[in-house]
């Protein structure tokens, strides 16, 4: 993992203006596929630039042949060719919008789709130091830059630099006297763009990130928004928020500025060299040694010219943009996962062939990245059979939920390993992993779409029999009472229910999956008594012959197991049954004693 990669949403280290654009190298594999309409968008280019500096013969033919010589018939002809010229110019640059802008559509598509392909395999260790609204500014701010270059600004850079060499080699042939105060200021004109783009570029990557600031100060005031009212807290997050608009109102203007001084130095000597060679044709044609339509000519592509710079500078300063968040891109697309899967997964045994679900941690130690101070787990060992119920207890941080999320893999041990039915999780694939675990979450999930579908994500073939069946073991009929029954929607994070309801739709969703080994972590600490008494009748159906793993705090939900495992500061103090432990006294003889009376 590189150091710009672990730095999400950071300041990144400087890099040379070379590297810098070099970043922009990003979109080539996304172009490749599509190549052939690249081909058709640059030939299409290549003739409205063509066809463009054509206006300046077809003007110079127009003025000598039609309006000086006089001559009606040779004033339509030139006229009528003008007008084919103007026609074809249309055409093409039509073309060329068309394609360059299907471009970019079709490769930010891409590109948006295979960053969040790989941010999804990315394991939670990555979330737990990274900023969710500076992940979504790239997904969305970042790769809307990279599309309006590819759509547009790609296509404005070339042609310009197409029309304004075509311009300038014109101006030769017209006259080379005039040509040649013009070149004078284009050296004025580069230097100034190149320095004012780094610049810029800087400025666009600050801007970007405070944009990101903005995401993530609004995500999380808006999903705690009832903890904010309830607080009353309001004038503090507005206050918070309208500070940090402020800021990204700051730096988008300090990029504008500079933009703006750009295009000021460009038109002013552009345009100025353009009037001060318009004076001394002028003076050439008073004298009889230009003809009006040569002069005419000269106009059209000084024009051009100038035009071209003018523009050039606003196109780099769109690539400077680019450059930048290609950086940001690049730093996120650099992130591996902590959990990779294994080249040569070895398979977990299939079902049909003997009991399935058997666990064993050997020696486990396992430290959070971002709490390496102290282990969470510190030589766990543990071994579960097929079809045994097994209780975790402890106090807050003891460690019980790391086993879960170590068994689930969203973690790696430090060191010891962990088995299921005897194979080496680390050399499992994960996600056949998971498929043998169900998951039922202390703070469950709820996805912004309905009860039916909910459901489903534990199993997305299951059929409509299926879900109704994991509805009613989970103890959620109240679900038939929506508006829509299970095709009501249930709003962003299962807002539409209560912290119970939200408990007993992932139970469903695990029962409907039905695994091998069952994670419980405090699966019923957000339900009523009647609503526990229930869900707890439905869990005890679904472990029968299948393994189980409770975490719990309130030892009631727990009595029934056949074996209860007291944790502390991520070791194993005492285990046995609940009678056993309570006549034993020790940490769980004082919990007990604490809840029981």
């Amino acid at each position: 993992m590189t150091a710009a990669a672990g730095r999400a949403g950071g300041a990144p280290a400087a890099k040379p203006a070379r590297a810098r654009l070099a970043s922009l190298g990003l979109l080539l594999p996304y172009l490749r596929p599509y190549r052939g309409r690249v081909a058709l968008a640059g030939l299409a280019l290549v003739l409205a630039a063509g066809m463009l500096l054509g206006l300046g013969q077809g003007l110079r033919h127009l003025v000598d042949e039609g309006f000086a010589a006089g001559s009606g018939a040779a004033l339509d002809r030139t006229a009528l060719a003008l007008f084919g010229l103007v026609a074809a110019l249309a055409a093409a640059t039509c073309g060329r919008f068309f394609l360059m802008s299907w471009l970019g559509e079709r490769v930010a598509a891409d590109l948006r789709r295979e960053v969040f392909d790989h941010l999804l395999t990315l394991s939670p260790a990555y979330y737990e130091r990274a900023r969710t609204g500076d992940i979504l500014s790239r997904l969305t701010a970042d790769i809307a830059l990279l599309q309006a270059l590819t759509g547009s600004a790609i296509s404005q850079g070339i042609r310009n630099i197409l029309t304004g060499a075509g311009a300038f080699v014109m101006l030769l042939v017209t006259s080379p006297k005039l040509a040649g105060i013009v070149a004078i200021v284009v050296p004025l004109v580069v230097v100034p763009m190149i320095g004012f783009g780094r610049r810029e570029r800087r400025l666009s990557r600050a801007a970007q990130e405070r944009i990101a600031d903005l995401g993530d100060t609004a995500e999380e005031v808006l999903n705690g928004l009832r903890t904010v009212q309830a607080f009353t807290h309001e004038p503090l997050d507005r206050a918070r928020y309208a500070a940090q608009v402020e800021q990204s109102v700051g730096a988008a203007l300090r990029r504008i500025g500079t933009r703006a001084l750009l295009i000021l130095l460009v038109i002013l000597l552009g345009f100025g060299a353009v009037t001060f060679a318009l004076w001394v044709g002028g003076q050439d044609v008073i004298a009889g040694r230009m003809t009006g339509g040569e002069l005419s000519a000269f106009v059209l592509y000084a024009v051009m010219l100038a035009s071209s710079g003018a523009s050039l500078s606003e196109v780099w300063g769109e690539i400077q943009r680019a450059a930048g968040a290609a950086e940001r891109l690049l730093e996120l697309l650099a992130e591996r996962p902590a959990v990779a899967p294994p080249a040569s997964p070895l398979p977990l045994p299939a079902p049909g062939g003997g009991p399935l679900g058997r666990i064993a941690f050997e020696e486990v130690v396992f430290h959070y990245p971002t709490r390496p101070e102290r282990p969470a787990l510190d030589r766990f060992s543990l071994a579960v059979e097929p079809g045994e119920t097994v209780a975790l207890v402890g106090p807050s941080g003891a460690g019980k939920t790391t086993v879960l999320q170590l068994l689930l893999r969203f973690y790696d041990p430090q060191s010891g390993r962990i088995r299921l039915d005897g194979v080496d999780i680390a050399r499992a694939e994960p996600a056949a992993l998971r498929g043998r675990l169900g998951l039922v979450p202390q703070d469950p999930v709820i996805f912004s779409t309905t009860a039916r579908e909910n459901i489903r994500f534990g199993r997305p073939d299951a059929s409509d029999a299926e879900i109704a069946a994991a509805m009613r073991a989970a103890a959620a009929d109240f679900l038939e009472d929506l508006p829509e029954g299970l095709d009501t929607h249930l709003g962003t994070r299962g807002v539409t229910l209560s912290g119970g309801q939200r408990q007993r739709v992932a139970i469903a969703r695990a029962i409907l999956r039905d695994p091998a080994v069952l994670l419980l972590d405090e699966a019923t600490s957000a339900l009523d008594a009647e609503s526990e008494r229930a869900v707890q009748q439905a869990l005890e159906r679904l472990a029968r012959g299948r393994t189980t793993l409770v975490v719990a705090h309130r030892l009631a939900t727990v009595r029934r197991a056949d074996r209860i495992i007291v944790l502390e500061a991520g070791r194993i103090v005492a285990s046995g049954t609940h009678e056993a432990l309570v006549r034993e006294g020790g940490l769980y003889g004082r919990l007990a004693a604490l809840q029981f009376g």
